[in-house]
């Protein structure tokens, strides 16, 4: 039973140690790479540097303005995603405004044009009556004609109907293309267009002619937004805060471990080697959780449900000090301490979940990442509580290892 429990926590030992070289180095044999597991997680903008805004939707009293208001999100994500800014977010900040994120950015002010843009298209009869609007294009690309830059644009069933009807009434007349109330070109019908496509032309450069095209594409924003914030991020500030926040996590994880074992003996250098196995299965769960960015407030959250690990830690040794005073074995005080500190211990957790799932729902930008990383961090350290240390603690008992000094428990009696 001792060799059996000492090979067992060799092993876990070992395994711990290339894990966390691992996590932190990667590795390359040949054509095999793993990189860093540091290098999966997405950072959020406050890290990277970047530009966010926060606009919010006007309210004019429309009985469907949750939709409308989720359909403009919509368009702000098909717009920024057809630009190559996959990696933008696009959040809803209380009930009607909305934030945007772009990391990684250099001109932060083009795009936000680009997203705050109405993009409002009419196509215009001579006396200025509406033929049809944007939503009658199908697909619209920047395209090069007649050695300027266009729109090429198809219209859909309806959208033929109407411009072919308004092309064989105004021939020889002009009809005008209007974006947001400017005329962005004005081109004289020579004969009626029943094909269902034209072009666009208005002196347009390349980027003119793909930002009108995406705007056309992704259609009209639902709601009119007005701009309430606009910052950018310098990516130093990021790298600055992000190594200070690291540092500062270290050297508190650190004196955390040093007072664990001061206190508690050989729990506590087991629950030492359970809170690296807990740092390695949180850090995983940020890598490959879907979504999860992490902040400043995130790093925040990890600290802090890093502290909430220990304390479940210290919760099941107190109760094992308690048993072994009560005249108890060490080994049936272990399987006593875990089971009473059981229920205090899900209690804990639970509650600070739920605090957290209500954060996530209801929050937005840093104290949503704050919540979701505190909710990852909780369910992991209590895993680790309840299942990692349990187990490691049972290996420790193994080894016949039964003085109360080793347990933090006054006297040198065998228990």
């Amino acid at each position: 039973m001792k060799r059996k429990s000492a090979i067992s926590l060799t092993i876990v030992v070992l395994l711990v140690v290339a894990l966390g070289a691992l996590a932190i180095f990667g590795l390359q044999i040949g054509p095999l790479k793993i990189n860093p597991l540091a290098s999966g997680i997405s950072q959020g903008l406050d890290l990277r540097g970047g530009v966010y805004a926060v606009y919010e939707a006007q309210n004019d009293g429309q009985e469907d303005f949750s939709s409308l208001f989720a359909g403009t999100m919509a368009v702000l994500r098909n717009r920024l995603v057809s630009q190559g800014y996959t990696e933008a977010t696009v959040t809803q900040q209380g009930l009607d405004r909305i934030r945007v994120e772009i990391p990684d950015v250099d001109d932060p002010n083009q795009i936000l044009k680009i997203i705050g843009q109405p993009a409002v298209l009419q196509f215009k009869d001579p006396d200025g009556n509406v033929i049809m609007e944007g939503d009658a294009i199908k697909t619209a690309t920047a395209a090069m004609y007649e050695g300027q830059y266009v729109v090429d644009f198809t219209l859909g069933t309806e959208g033929t109907a109407l411009f072919a009807d308004a092309t064989t009434k105004f021939v020889n007349q002009v009809i005008s293309i209007e974006l947001d109330g400017e005329v962005i070109s004005a081109p004289t019908v020579n004969e009626p267009i029943t094909g269902g496509a034209g072009v666009i032309q208005g002196n347009m450069t390349l980027e003119d002619a793909q930002n009108l095209a995406m705007l056309i594409q992704s259609g009209a924003l639902p709601l009119n937004i007005e701009q309430l914030e606009m910052r950018t991020i310098s990516a130093t500030l990021g790298e600055n805060a992000l190594s200070s926040s690291v540092l500062a996590a270290i050297i508190g994880v650190a004196l955390v471990m040093l007072y664990m074992v001061i206190m508690y003996r050989l729990p506590g250098a087991v629950s030492v080697l359970a809170l690296c196995i807990y740092i390695l299965i949180d850090l995983f769960l940020l890598a490959v959780i879907p979504g999860v960015q992490l902040t400043l407030p995130g790093i925040a959250g990890i600290i802090l449900s890093i502290g909430m690990a220990v304390d479940a830690n210290v919760i099941i040794f107190e109760r094992i000090k308690e048993e072994i005073l009560s005249g108890k074995t060490v080994r049936s005080s272990v399987e006593s301490g875990f089971q009473r500190a059981f229920s205090a211990i899900l209690d804990s957790n639970i509650t600070t979940i739920i605090a957290g799932v209500v954060l996530m729902i209801f929050g937005a930008g840093s104290i949503k990442g704050f919540a979701i990383t505190l909710t990852i961090g909780v369910v992991a350290s209590m895993f680790t509580a309840i299942v990692v240390t349990r187990y490691l603690l049972r290996l420790t008992v193994g080894l016949d290892l039964n003085s109360r000094k080793l347990y933090g428990v006054k006297g040198g009696q065998e228990a």
